[in-house]
């Protein structure tokens, strides 16, 4: 657990994960949480279902570099959105990292503090942090650039960015 000034950032387990899935807040009462809106895109419940969860319950492999995190907001005692690690570092030492908002705690400054906290927490494992984001996603693009993110590259619709780590 990464603990920021106002976020508790909170590796989830594989029975958590199924909680999650389920929408039905089995996940927030579990982790005595106040219920908040949030939904699975396609895009992630594909991730959940085909990477995360067998990942997750596979014991040789770190489930931290393949669960998905939850922020909780302390004040509120809430969930606000997630980050994950797309798999372990390669063999240069970076890591990717994706992540996401609900909509009813956008632009309120949560992922910025929340990538902060893990970026803080896994610099010392890694040399590089990568992260993708859409072109037209300026909300992400700034998260990213607040945290110290480079652009390093463009992909058809996609901005490509990086952080080196300083040891």
């Amino acid at each position: 657990m990464i603990e920021t000034n106002r976020l508790i950032i909170k590796p989830l387990n594989h029975k958590q994960i199924q909680e999650y899935i389920k929408l039905d807040n089995s996940l927030e009462n579990s982790l005595k949480l106040t219920p908040a809106k949030r939904e699975i895109t396609p895009d992630l419940m594909e991730v959940l279902e085909y990477s995360i969860l067998p990942n997750v319950e596979n014991p040789l492999k770190n489930h931290l570099f393949f669960t998905l995190w939850t922020v909780i907001w302390k004040k509120e005692n809430c969930l606000v959105g997630d980050l994950c690690f797309v798999g372990e570092p390669n063999e240069l030492g970076e890591v990717e990292l994706g992540y996401g908002t609900y909509e009813d705690f956008r632009n309120q400054g949560f992922m910025t503090e929340a990538v902060m906290g893990l970026v803080n927490w896994i610099k010392p494992y890694i040399n590089a942090i990568l992260a993708s984001c859409e072109k037209e996603n300026h909300a992400s693009a700034k998260i990213l650039e607040k945290n110290g993110f480079v652009i390093c590259g463009h992909e058809n619709n996609l901005i490509h960015w990086r952080l080196d780590v300083q040891k």
